[in-house]
Parts: structure tokens; sequence; C-alpha cells
């Protein structure tokens, strides 16, 4: 038997959904430490004897009713990678090394009171996060507006829509939820990227809500490029980044 290497512990796959040919969901149990809604862990697995491991975030709230020790990961398959082409073969009972300690500072605990207004800016995979975090108990007493904007290149790309729908009922109408679609035109969807949209106040009139130095407050999650073309656009717009020594009004995770 391989010795679990440091810092890992063993999981065993519970269940998987396929999204469609390259996005899927693995649900993991495995004997993890607390985390926070927002954090993330590693997954790993061995290629001969070189251990591969990335980072995930964990797509459900840790009081889940299955409890902490049973983690939820939204993966995309990526043909070039060396992991995710290894994880999307995983399926039931197999086993796969995970992170045993989360990591992550973008949690709900980070951001300052005075926002009122949160927007969850994710691309791709990237929402998972922002999906554990909207299920918080009180969530809906905390912020009056809660806005979902998750940015893929099709519909089919779309996930977890039931799950939104029960989210955008239980928080009282406050969560909206804004695809969109960047290669298709879509009823219902704006078409472009976050940040051209942020600068054309398109996001602000989808929404029926002004960005406002005072009230808002931005998570962003996903890809480097958008995360670095979305904090040009805010600080274009007068924001600035968060930091614990200094308030802000935008923090972000790269997803890779």
């Amino acid at each position: 038997m391989t010795d679990i290497p440091h810092g890992l512990v063993l999981g065993k796959v519970m269940n998987r959904v396929e999204w469609n040919n390259q996005l899927f969901s693995l649900h993991v149990q495995a004997p993890v430490s607390p985390y926070l809604a927002g954090q993330f862990t590693k997954l790993a697995v061995f290629n001969g004897d070189e251990l591969i491991r990335r980072a995930y975030s964990m797509v459900n709230h840790p009081e889940h009713k299955a409890g902490h020790q049973n983690l939820e990961f939204l993966i995309i398959k990526d043909a070039d990678g060396q992991l995710s082409p290894k994880l999307h073969k995983l399926g039931i009972g197999d086993e796969v090394y995970v992170g045993k300690d989360p990591s992550g500072f973008m949690t709900l605990d980070e951001i300052p009171a005075t926002a009122k207004d949160l927007w969850l800016l994710s691309t791709g995979t990237a929402i998972g996060p922002f999906l554990a975090m909207l299920e918080t108990q009180g969530l809906e007493d905390r912020f009056d507006h809660l806005i979902l904007v998750h940015a893929v290149r099709t519909e089919n790309d779309l996930t977890y829509s039931q799950r939104i729908s029960q989210l955008t009922s239980r928080l009282k109408g406050k969560l909206q939820y804004v695809p969109i679609i960047s290669r298709e035109h879509v009823s219902g969807s704006l078409r472009g990227r976050i940040p051209t949209l942020l600068l054309r106040s398109e996001l602000e009139r989808a929404t029926q809500l002004p960005i406002s130095k005072r009230h808002s407050f931005f998570y962003l999650c996903g890809n480097p490029a958008m995360v670095r073309d979305t904090s040009d656009a805010l600080k274009e717009l007068g924001l600035t980044k968060h930091l614990r020594k200094k308030s802000g009004q935008f923090s972000s995770e790269n997803y890779w």
C-alpha cells in the first residue's frame, strides 16, 4: 500500500454528475478538517511515481446535511491537463487523495460590515465556491442584494440551475442570477466578457442595481485573465482592492 503523502487524506468517490462531455461534479467522502464556505482544498492522484495535485473549491456548504467531510467539486476536463482527465475517469467507490486542511480567504467573514450589495462574479467552474456561500444561513439578513454572475462560453456550460432556482426562492428574492454566454445568443442572458459589461454599465442595467463605493462588494473568481481584467475595470469605476489592513470594495481568487 502506498503511504499517504503529507498533508493529504484518502477520500472515496461517493457520486458523480455529468453536466456535459467535459464538465462534471465529484462527490467525495474524506476525513478533512472543517472548512468555511468559499474555501478550497487539493485533489491529487499518482501518475506513476509522480503525485499530481491541484486546488479545487468546495461547492457545498460545510454545514450541509451530509456533513463537512462529504465534499462536492465542480471540475472541467482539460484534454491537455495532467490531473483533470484522471479525475474524469474516477467512478463511484474509487479513491482520490484530498488535502486535509482547507485554504483561502474568499469567505463571508472577510467582507466589510458596511457592504450591503454582494456581487459574486465567476467564470466556468469558479461558480462553485459562490454556491457554497449562498447556502449560508442568514445571508438574506446581512445583505440587501446578492448578485450571482456566471460567465461561460455556451449555454451547455451552465450548471446547477435547479440549485440556483432553490437558492433564489430561499433567499426571499434578494438573489439575482445573471448568466453571461460569450459564444451564443441566448434569451435571458447577457453576451460578452464581465469586465466589458461592467464598464458599459450593462450589469447594472440587467440587475437594476447601481454599483456603489459605499455599499457594493465584489468577489471575483475564475481564470486569471478574467480576474485581472475585471479588477482593472473595477478600479476604473473608482473601486479599490480590499485588504485586511485597508478596507476596499473587491477581492479575488484565481482559479488556477
